[in-house]
């Protein structure tokens, strides 16, 4: 039985994985004192304790947490911003190929995926891998998303009885460019430069739908849905977790909420000869946090990757 331990475990990513291992019976959860969760030497001690530490902490609480590690058996599966860069960390996304699934299985340093950059990298990053667009086309993404992916603060200022009532409409957000997943998405994408990206925050807690809208004439050639579907199927082909849909699967809208409380993931491609709009749904707390981190622990330690993940049709 391995020994888990979550640093962080009172944010809103936190308590849904501990609420998700405190279920299971094949792991054994290392707790730590309420009064001593923000004590260094106390977290250090269950984390060198543990076989795999979760960290759902901000950026530089995450970077202070892995220095703390002696032990060499300690794996991270971090769910903040902090690695998900880096080489020497895993990217943890194991649909977008075997090279990534690789990394998972035998790294100990996993970086979990942010919730926009996994809708955004799981339409880029095929369309590039497979030749569809270059690495400098110019792509524009707008995302819309439940409040709960703002966290413990956005939620209490959407769920207070007193709020302003601009909090009943969408929200768009990130206006100066500068949110904090652009670099993960151009990276792990393997975009030259960064996209236009517009999130937009809405008034239910979870769901997320992200949207890439492309020119057939700006692709490689003049790929119709179908070539485009065909591509996205290949690169998908096996997943349980990511389903690429038939074209025509939606006829009217795309709801992002219907998703919530779900650990996949689901890719449209519509549009017509001219257009094409690509299309991921997933909840932002699903396949973009809580779920995402899970899959991640359930291939690092060699069992089937869905175990105790909520996956639909």
């Amino acid at each position: 039985m391995k020994k888990v331990f979550i640093d962080g475990k009172d944010g809103t990513t936190g308590l849904k994985i501990y609420s998700r291992i405190s279920q299971r019976d094949d792991i054994e959860l290392l707790q730590i004192d309420e009064s001593k969760r923000k004590d260094p030497a106390e977290r250090a001690e269950l984390i060198n304790e543990s076989d795999i530490t979760f960290l759902c902490l901000p950026d530089a609480a995450s970077i202070e947490a892995v220095s703390m590690i002696k032990s060499d058996r300690v794996k991270i599966i971090d769910t903040s911003t902090a690695h998900r860069t880096l080489a020497q960390w895993a990217y943890g996304f194991a649909e977008l190929g075997s090279d990534f699934r690789k990394k998972i299985e035998t790294f100990d340093r996993i970086a979990v995926p942010g919730c926009y950059a996994s809708g955004f990298n799981s339409i880029v990053y095929p369309l590039i891998k497979n030749g569809f667009i270059s690495r400098d086309c110019d792509i524009v993404c707008y995302a819309l998303s439940g409040y709960t992916g703002a966290g413990k603060k956005g939620i209490a200022q959407y769920e207070d009885d007193n709020r302003d009532k601009e909090l009943d409409s969408p929200r768009l957000y990130a206006l100066t460019q500068q949110h904090k997943h652009l670099k993960e998405m151009k990276v792990i994408s393997g975009l030259s430069k960064e996209p236009v990206f517009s999130p937009i925050i809405c008034d239910y807690p979870q769901g997320m739908v992200v949207a890439i809208g492309l020119y057939t004439d700006s692709m490689s050639k003049k790929y119709t849905i179908h070539n485009i579907y065909e591509m996205f199927k290949m690169h998908y082909d096996g997943s349980k977790i990511v389903k690429v849909r038939k074209p025509g699967y939606t006829q009217a809208m795309i709801g992002s909420n219907n998703f919530a409380n779900r650990d996949d993931m689901e890719i449209e491609i519509n549009g017509n000869e001219d257009r094409i709009l690509i299309t991921s749904r997933f909840d932002n707390l699903g396949k973009g946090a809580c779920g995402a981190a899970l899959q991640c622990l359930n291939i690092t330690l060699g069992m089937d990757e869905t175990t105790g993940l909520n996956i639909g049709e």
